[in-house]
């Protein structure tokens, strides 16, 4: 299994790596998108992503059920799953359990055939949010991180638009 996990913060060019890797691999790319259109605004940077990335990428929108697009679409090419952020946002707001999903998530991980990159945000390098659920869902994606990037052959972390490899060889 290739599995390759590029992480950083908010509007750092997470996606635009990991898009770079994702077409280095054989294969029509397969784009798994986790968000969720709640508004007139998120519809928009929707739509800007779309158009970033451009034509060629077999689109998925899937908030939820991660494991089973993963699946479904092992074979198909290298997928792009972005980002691991909002689909634990949608199963906290879900009242999903995010271990168990996480556990599910790496199960499936570990038995695709076609590679795999995830983007991330890193989002505990701030103040301590002043609420429970911010807190939590700050906890939840750290550990959700940790574990993801265990299991993974490289992880990046991407600053101003610059990869820096954590672990694993250059692709």
């Amino acid at each position: 299994m290739t599995l390759i996990l590029v992480t950083g913060a908010a509007r750092s060019g997470k996606s635009r790596r990991a898009e770079t890797l994702a077409r280095g691999f054989d294969g029509p790319p397969v784009y798994v998108a986790t968000c969720q259109a709640f508004d007139a605004e998120m519809t928009a940077r929707i739509a800007r992503h779309r158009a970033d990335r451009g034509p060629g990428w077999d689109t998925h929108e899937e908030p939820l059920e991660l494991c089973r697009t993963l699946a479904a679409t092992d074979g198909a090419g290298p997928r792009l799953v972005d980002c691991l952020t909002l689909w634990l946002t949608n199963l906290i707001l879900a009242d999903r359990d995010p271990v168990a999903e996480g556990t599910a998530l790496l199960a499936t991980l570990a038995v695709q055939t076609a590679p795999v990159v995830m983007v991330t945000n890193e989002v505990g390098w701030s103040i301590v949010p002043e609420n429970a659920l911010a807190r939590r869902f700050r906890d939840e994606q750290g550990r959700l991180n940790q574990r993801i990037a265990a299991a993974a052959s490289r992880v990046e972390l991407v600053v101003a638009g610059l990869p820096l490899t954590l672990k694993g060889a250059p692709p």
